[in-house]
């Protein structure tokens, strides 16, 4: 099964790109809230790629963004979020993508077979194959070297639309440390792009395997140290957060981020 998903990962990442870029919405709704928005080519997207799955992986189950969950809850199960950032892509922001992973348990650090992050805007497919390493384009990626927060950038994503708790004590610890953050707007490409040493670390303050798990499984094949609120490794943490990070920044980063939530030191 391993294989034939990375197989299918490269494929549908590769078509995502065709399909998305230069491409622009033509109808807007929303959905929970105002700030909640999808268009018809999420929902395309979406279509497409169950599709694809339920033909190669009848057995499989599937957790989208436009249309929920299909098949058995024991089976593995695919997490897709068609387009991640369709704020930015519905505003021509060019930072958005589409996020596809397989995981074949329900936690631990080795619970994703394979995952893709699409990037249509600059033409890059950020791929991994559990045990074989991260690549964009094809091209092996690593994470930062870096031994220390100061003078870096550290990334993170709001809670929907929101600040989450914790997140503007996060900011004063970076301060104080001389690191900057920066929020793009797409969960999925924020936490891949730490594989490929563009930040020194990411934190979700709140984590959705649809939005965020093929990117952080990415960065952690770049040999990202992955982290949830309580300390322990994991890709798919079982409430709160997650931090993805350079190993040389690990621990600092854990702690600038859980001492403003209260975590322990």
């Amino acid at each position: 099964m391993t294989d034939d998903a990375y197989d299918l990962v490269q494929e549908l990442g590769a078509w995502a790109v065709d399909y998305l870029a230069d491409r622009r919405p033509t109808s807007v709704r929303t959905k929970r809230d105002p700030a909640d928005l999808v268009t018809e080519t999420d929902e395309a997207v979406e279509r497409h790629v169950r599709a694809e799955i339920s033909k190669r992986f009848p057995s499989h189950r599937i957790v989208g963004e436009e249309y929920g969950t299909t098949g058995a809850d024991d089976a593995p199960t695919w997490y897709l979020d068609p387009v991640d950032g369709t704020t930015n892509f519905v505003n021509g922001v060019p930072w958005f993508s589409f996020s596809l992973s397989l995981a074949d348990a329900p936690t631990g650090p080795d619970c994703v077979v394979a995952g893709v992050v699409a990037d249509p805007s600059r033409g890059e497919v950020f791929t991994a194959q559990r045990g074989r390493g991260a690549f964009v384009n094809g091209t092996p990626v690593k994470v930062s070297a870096a031994t220390t927060l100061t003078g870096g950038v550290v990334l993170t994503e709001w809670s929907a639309s929101k600040p989450w708790p914790g997140m503007s004590a996060f900011v004063e610890q970076l301060s104080s440390r001389h690191c900057t953050m920066r929020i793009m707007g797409s969960s999925a490409l924020t936490l891949a792009s730490i594989a490929a040493d563009r930040g020194t670390a990411a934190v979700k303050g709140s984590f959705h395997p649809i939005d965020d798990l093929a990117g952080a499984f990415i960065a952690s094949e770049a040999g990202a140290i992955t982290l949830d609120e309580a300390g322990t490794r994991t890709l798919l943490p079982e409430r709160g957060g997650l931090l993805v990070a350079a190993p040389g920044v690990a621990q600092d980063a854990w702690h600038a981020w859980t001492d403003g939530l209260g975590g322990s030191s």
